[in-house]
Order: C-alpha cells, then structure tokens, then sequence
C-alpha cells in the first residue's frame, strides 16, 4: 500500500452500499419502479437513485477514499471527513426517496423531501470531492488512473449541480423559466454524466490500477491508454458545455450534444477495452483469481451494453429501449464490476487490518487464504445469468420474467454477500493463524481499533 494508511470508513460505505443493492433488488423483485412502472415513474425514479446513489455512488466513494490515496501514495487530506460525508449522504437519499414516494402519491408528511435531500447529497459530494480533489492536488504531478478519477469527480459536480436543480424544481422551491426547461430536458444529461461520466469513468481509472495490482500485470502508461482519458473528457465536457449550451443559450434540441457524447465514448471505451486485454495477456499471476474472472464477465456486459446503445439509437429506439439499456449498465457491469472487486477489496482490507502489524513476527495466511472460491463461484454465476435474462426481459416489455431474474439477483447479492462476512470474521482461516484480538474480527463494518499486537 506504499506506506498509506487504511481509511477507518471504509467498510462501512461498503455495507451501507450492499444494503441499498439489496433493497434495490426486493423492489425489483415486488415489481416496484421499471419495467412494470415507466421510465420517468416516481416509483422508478426510486430505484434508480436507490440503485445510482446508494449502491454504485457511496461504494464508489467508499473505495477512492481507500484507494486514491494509492493511487498517488499519499494519505487523505482530512481523514475525519469520510464519515461526516457518508452520514450526510445516507441522510440526503432517505430524503430524495421520500420525495419521489410523495410524488407517486404515498403519505409521507408535507416536509418538503426533495429539497432537503438535495441539500443532504450535495453537502456529502460536496466534502467527498474537496477530500479526494485536495489529496490529488497535493501530490501533483499525478499518474493516469488518478487523471481518470479527476475527470470522474467533475462529472460528479456536474451530477449533482443539475439534480440540485431538479429537486428544487420539482420540490416547488424555483419557478424560474430557465431552471424550469433545463429540469424538463435535461435528465439525459443527468443520467449520462452519472452513469457514463461519474460511475463508469471512475471505475475504468481505478480498475486499470486494481486489475494490474491484483493479477501482478506490468502498469505501464500507453499511448492507447491516453487516448482512453482525452477521448472520454472529452465526452464528458461536451455533456457538461453543449448540453446546457444547446437547451438554455441556442435553445435547440440536445441531440446533437448527446450524440456527439455517444461517439466520443464509444472511442474511450474501444480504448480502454484494449488497454484491459492486454493487462490480462501480461499478467504474472498465471492462476486467474474469481475476482478477476468476475470482472471480465463486467467487462464484456460493458461491451453488450454499449453496443446495444449504439443499436437503439441508430434505429430510433432509444426512448422505448434506454431503460433496458441503463440496466444493463448498472447491474451488468458497475454492480457486476463491484461485487467482483469487492470479493478482492474486503479480503484485502481485511489482511491488511488483522495481519498487517504480524508480518515478518509469525506466520500469517495469504489474502488469498481469506476466501473461499469455490464457494463463492456458484454466485457469481447465478448472478449473471439472472442479469442477462432481466435484461432481455426488460427488452421485451416481459415484467413478470423481469421480476423471476430479479429473484434470482437477489438471492445470489445475498449469497455473495454472506461471503463477504464469512471473510471479515475470518471463517476460512485455519484456527492457528487467528491473530489474538478477537474484538477485531466481530467488527463487520465498523473500523477496527487500533491496538498494539505483541
């Protein structure tokens, strides 16, 4: 880890994420939101911040505190900062989603939900951008992987600078004309920046860093790679700068913007797709680990999900179809991609924390020792499988073979989130090389003290 501490919050952005999956899914399960519900439905609209902000956004966050620190071996600026941004972030989408209930019609009080949850998100992004900005900027000149996380972390602001204005909008709180046509035609620049820009930006940047570390592949900046980080900032500003451009200055349609967004990324991602392939032909470690097995299939739902955007909106079916699309975004790849990384991460962190101080004093297990693969295999598998046929069911307008995969999501989410805890309390770790603190391994999620280790 060079020399970085661990971030103490961590896991508990971990768990906080897991649980936001797990609701996401038994929503999808009961047939709340899409497909049964159209795709600007506020029963939608909750699944989809449940899923955006409370799984993919605080897990996100939650892995750049731990690992842009890595990224440019230095620590966090301001190490307390973490937890106050996770509280007001949990805080802020309990409020968003109420909001979006009362629209849908339910009694939930006259408090006005969705300003406040913007004001709660916002607060929360807010300290995570200037924590991870300043800890970048301190360590000036900064790799490609960070430069990756930079470009994410404005596409973040632009996020949250536009859902701000939605809420207020939407909320009562602004009739102004302007805020008030950008609310009504600007949610695919929204969703764009979110799910292309700040979600799957990101991760391409911090995978480049974790597949190499975690299958000992060279880490070596390519031309292909560079071409990667100018081509997909440029799809982010042209998001950031033509669509608001287009709809508040020119007052046209945002087609073009979007478009020219589309193609741009499509470059990046053949770019990076490149880039990946070679770092598994390179690789020292010969014995591909699950976590990187897992995250090959995330890639390759990467690629489906771009090339089935490419299809929908050549054909004009982009409305009826970029629910489907979205989908397989979030649950074939960003979800596909974390669990699969995270079954590596929390087995890592956990090395880290219970064994760390041990090394070189007495025989410690490896991190591979902390986990139990074959176990956990049957889960991945099943996970995928069932997000490959939701995605053809929410293709087909199939509600009901929609709802079937979602349980079959379910349960392999919950499986393999039982991995996860049999992996924090060391269950696959022969009795001899326990380390003495037993508090330490009880703490799921919370962070472990620090204690001498004699």
């Amino acid at each position: 880890m060079n020399g970085v501490s661990l971030s103490r919050w961590t896991m508990s952005y971990f768990t906080a994420a897991l649980l936001a999956l797990l609701g996401t899914e038994v929503l999808m399960v009961a047939g709340f939101g899409f497909p049964s519900h159209g795709i600007q439905a506020p029963e939608t609209l909750v699944l989809v911040h449940l899923v955006a902000v409370g799984w993919l956004s605080i897990l996100m966050c939650g892995a750049l505190n731990q690992f842009v620190p890595v990224l440019v071996a230095r620590p966090l600026v301001h190490p307390e900062l973490p937890v106050v941004a996770l509280a007001l972030l949990i805080s802020g989408l309990a409020c968003l989603l109420v909001g979006f209930l009362r629209m849908a019609g339910y009694p939930v009080g006259a408090l006005p939900w969705l300003p406040l949850g913007a004001v709660g998100l916002t607060a929360g992004f807010a300290l995570t951008i200037w924590n991870l900005g300043r800890t970048m900027w301190t360590a000036r000149p900064i790799g490609l992987p960070a430069w990756f996380v930079v470009a994410g972390l404005v596409s973040l602001a632009g996020v949250i600078s536009l859902g701000t204005i939605f809420s207020l909008a939407l909320g009562g709180w602004t009739t102004n004309s302007t805020l008030m046509r950008l609310t009504s035609a600007g949610i695919p620049f929204h969703a764009a920046l979110g799910l292309g820009g700040w979600l799957t930006f990101t991760a391409m940047g911090v995978s480049y860093r974790l597949l190499a570390m975690f299958m000992l592949a060279p880490e070596e900046e390519h031309r292909t790679s560079r071409i990667a980080l100018l081509t997909g900032s440029a799809s982010i500003l042209v998001l950031l700068v033509g669509g608001p451009l287009c709809l508040l200055i020119l007052e046209r349609s945002a087609t073009h913007p979007l478009v020219i967004s589309l193609a741009l990324a499509t470059v990046s991602l053949a770019f990076y797709g490149y880039d990946i392939i070679r770092l598994y032909r390179t690789r020292r470690r010969q014995r591909i680990e699950l976590n990187a097995r897992m995250a090959a299939w995330a890639l390759g739902g990467l690629g489906l999900a771009t090339i089935l955007l490419l299809v929908v909106t050549i054909s004009g079916e982009i409305d009826r179809r970029i629910g489907a699309v979205a989908f397989l975004l979030a649950f074939g790849w960003l979800t596909g991609l974390g669990l699969a990384k995270l079954y590596k991460i929390v087995a890592f962190l956990t090395w880290l924390e219970c064994y760390g101080e041990l090394l070189g004093r007495r025989p410690t297990p490896r991190v591979q020792d902390l986990v139990d693969e074959p176990r956990a295999l049957p889960w991945f598998w099943l996970y995928f499988g069932c997000v490959g046929a939701a995605s053809i069911a929410a293709l087909l307008d199939g509600s009901l073979a929609f709802q079937i995969a979602a349980l079959g999501m379910l349960v392999a989410t919950a499986a393999i989130c039982k991995q996860f805890i049999s992996i924090r309390t060391l269950g696959s770790v022969p009795a001899s090389m326990l380390p003495d603190d037993a508090v330490a391994r009880l703490r799921l999620f919370l962070p472990i003290l620090q204690q001498s280790r004699r």
